[in-house]
C-alpha cells in the first residue's frame, strides 16, 4: 500500500507554494502521510512512496528549483509513481481546458514514465519578484487564476496509486 506522499515544488511568488499544499491538504484527508516542501530543502527520497513534483511556469520553462529536483533525484523518481503539475497562465484557459505541458516537462515525463501532469492557473499579483513578473502586473496583466476547486476535484488518493506497480 502506498501511503507516504512527497509534494515537492519551486516557486518564486509561492503560487506553487500554496497549490502544493491544497493537493497535499486533499491527499491528508483521504488518509495519505504528506510532506509538502519546497524542492530545494528535499535532501532524499528514501521514506516517500509516491512523489509530486510541481513547478512555476516563467517564459515557458518550469521553476528552476523543479528542474534541478528531477535532474537530481531522476534514478529515485524512476523507481516510484510520479505526477507533474504546472502553475503559470494568467488567464482562465487552465480551468477551461487541459493544457499540455511545456516541451521541457515533456521530456521529463518521457525520461521518467510520469503517470500524469496538471496545469493550473497560475497567480501574480502587487509584489511580485522579478523584473518582468513586475512589469506584467504594471501593465495590468496579472491576477489570480488559480481554481482551488478544481484542484481538489483533481487530486485523490486512487489518483496516486501505481499504475506500474513498483511499490505495494
Amino acid at each position: 500500500m502506498l501511503n507516504k506522499v512527497l509534494v515537492a515544488y519551486g516557486t518564486t511568488n509561492g503560487s506553487t507554494a500554496q497549490i502544493a499544499e491544497a493537493i497535499a491538504d486533499v491527499l491528508r484527508g483521504e488518509g495519505l502521510t504528506v510532506e509538502a516542501m519546497p524542492a530545494r530543502s528535499v535532501t532524499n527520497l528514501e521514506s516517500f512512496d509516491v512523489v509530486v513534483v510541481g513547478g512555476g511556469l516563467y517564459a515557458g520553462r518550469w521553476h528552476k528549483d523543479a528542474r534541478r529536483f528531477v535532474r537530481r533525484y531522476a534514478r529515485e523518481l524512476a523507481e516510484r509513481p510520479l505526477w507533474l503539475f504546472s502553475s503559470g497562465p494568467l488567464d482562465a484557459s487552465a480551468s477551461e481546458r487541459e493544457i499540455p505541458p511545456v516541451p521541457g516537462v515533456r521530456r521529463t515525463m518521457i525520461r521518467l514514465d510520469v503517470e500524469e501532469h496538471v496545469t493550473f492557473g497560475g497567480c501574480l499579483g502587487e509584489g511580485a519578484k522579478g523584473f518582468i513578473a513586475r512589469k506584467i502586473v504594471s501593465f495590468g496583466k496579472g491576477g489570480d487564476f488559480r481554481d482551488f476547486d478544481q484542484m481538489r476535484a483533481g487530486t485523490s488518493a486512487t489518483s496516486t496509486g501505481s499504475r506500474r506497480g513498483r511499490h505495494g
